[in-house]
């Protein structure tokens, strides 16, 4: 048996795909503590981890962003892009650290589990390792390791080979940090220098790298080539493997009978307030077509939709997607990495659009990959979205590239492997005792 403690920002995007993973290792017989907003601890708690809540100055609901951060009500871009990194995320660090290091003092962990957003464990892995708990990244979204072989994180930009390329990528590197990111970085170094007494060193979005183990919950063949890839970097697979469906089946399901291709269109259940984005570009473009187009609402009421729909779409708040993938010819999207990797996992090809927070990165790998087509917008136009899948259904290397992706997710070995690394780099260096906590140490995890 090991202790961690899973830590996250209180944002839905980040906090779910964590509670896979905290119900999973609590499932295996191990200590879960799960450090988050107060909205998600009934969430948290039905996983069996134990919920410790942020201190309320890190906390806020993530339903109503421009409520809780109003000066963010208008901004576009990179003014957009740095005002969520500097106030969302960076700002919180001090206090979500204190709440870290309380919680460790409070008992015995092994490692810390946190995504690559949570900014308070940035003074943490500046620590002898002799002197804290093992810090393991959980990628829940696209690896942002620095590279000379990738474009800076966030941009969107796929890879570019030879040494243009290089050279392509160490110029928007540095424009990236000097220009777009230059002032939050001022602000991340003073906030290091106050926390730990020292200067920060690189870049503080490369703060990923600075961890013991980088956990990836992807595979190689959707992530880009870097040459300098770091060896504590472990591809295990996406968390889609192990999230089981249920429900009861919408009564149009027998209609998904092979006899005309399926269209499934959703975008997601955070960004889904906005159906002009891409839903309804989708109902529309395909409207003519002899394709039956399956939307999901993401949770919204169906009447929620505008009316009337065409006859050729069926729609539901939710759907299983490890039953209606298998069933599905295409898959449009707005980029969510969790939904794109379950189309992955079932060898379903993707036409994609999104433009916000990571699914920038998320699109630009679909198209990278040969596994779809990326729009390369968040709000396409009917006629663009209907070109894009009409080609994807013509096209059959689509459907083989996202198949090959999905071999490889089929032979990763999932949340399996993130406790493999949890006791190998628990064990690597380990602490003494850091609290008076009754959980087993790091001295048992040899049994495991």
């Amino acid at each position: 048996m090991f202790a961690v403690l899973l830590c996250s920002t209180p944002v839905h995007g980040h906090v779910t795909p964590l509670l896979a993973v905290a119900r999973h290792l609590h499932d295996s017989g191990h200590r879960v503590r799960f450090l988050s907003g107060s909205k998600y601890r009934e969430a948290i708690e039905a996983t069996g981890a134990e919920f410790l809540a942020l201190p309320a100055d890190a906390d806020y609901d993530d339903a109503d962003m421009d409520g809780a951060f109003p000066g963010r009500v208008g901004l576009t871009g990179p003014a957009g892009i740095r005002y969520d990194i500097s106030t969302i995320f960076l700002r919180p660090a001090l206090s979500q650290l204190a709440a870290v290091e309380a919680a460790l003092a409070a008992e015995t962990t092994d490692a810390v589990l946190v995504e690559p957003m949570f900014m308070g464990t940035l003074a943490l892995v500046r620590k002898r390792r002799s002197e804290r708990p093992a810090v393991i990244s959980l990628g829940i979204i696209p690896l942002g390791l620095s590279s000379p072989d990738t474009a800076p994180y966030g941009l969107g930009v796929t890879p570019m080979r030879g040494p243009i390329g290089r050279l392509r990528n160490s110029a928007l590197r540095f424009f990236a940090q000097r220009a777009i990111f230059g002032g939050v970085q001022k602000e991340a170094e003073q906030l290091i220098l106050s926390a730990t007494g020292e200067p920060l060193e690189g870049f503080f979005m490369n703060g990923q790298e600075s961890a013991d183990a980088i956990v990836q919950f992807s595979v190689p063949g959707f992530e880009y080539p870097r040459s300098d890839l770091p060896a504590n970097v472990h591809f295990v697979g996406p968390l889609s493997r192990t999230v089981p469906s249920g429900g009861v089946l919408p009564e149009w399901w027998g209609e998904l009978d092979g006899s005309r291709p399926v269209v499934h269109v959703s975008q997601g259940t955070v960004a889904n307030r906005d159906y002009s984005q891409l839903i309804e570009p989708a109902v529309a473009g395909l409207a003519g077509d002899d394709v039956l187009v399956v939307v999901s609402t993401g949770g919204r009421p169906v009447d929620t939709l505008p009316s009337p729909l065409p006859e050729n779409v069926r729609v539901a708040p939710y759907l299983p997607h490890d039953k209606l993938l298998p069933l599905t010819d295409v898959f449009v999207s707005n980029g969510g990495y969790g939904g794109v990797h379950y189309a992955l996992e079932h060898g379903v090809p993707l036409v994609v659009a999104g433009k916000t927070e990571d699914k920038a990165e998320v699109t630009a790998r679909v198209g990278w990959s040969g596994a779809g087509i990326n729009l390369a917008t968040a709000a396409p136009k009917p006629e663009k979205v209907r070109k894009a899948v009409l080609r994807v259904l013509a096209d059959d290397r689509y459907r083989a590239a996202s198949s090959r992706i999905g071999a490889e997710i089929e032979a990763s070995a999932g949340l399996r492997g993130l406790e493999e690394v949890i006791v190998k780099v628990s064990a690597t260096n380990a602490p003494p005792s850091l609290g008076s906590g009754s959980s087993e140490s790091s001295s048992t995890i040899g049994s495991y």
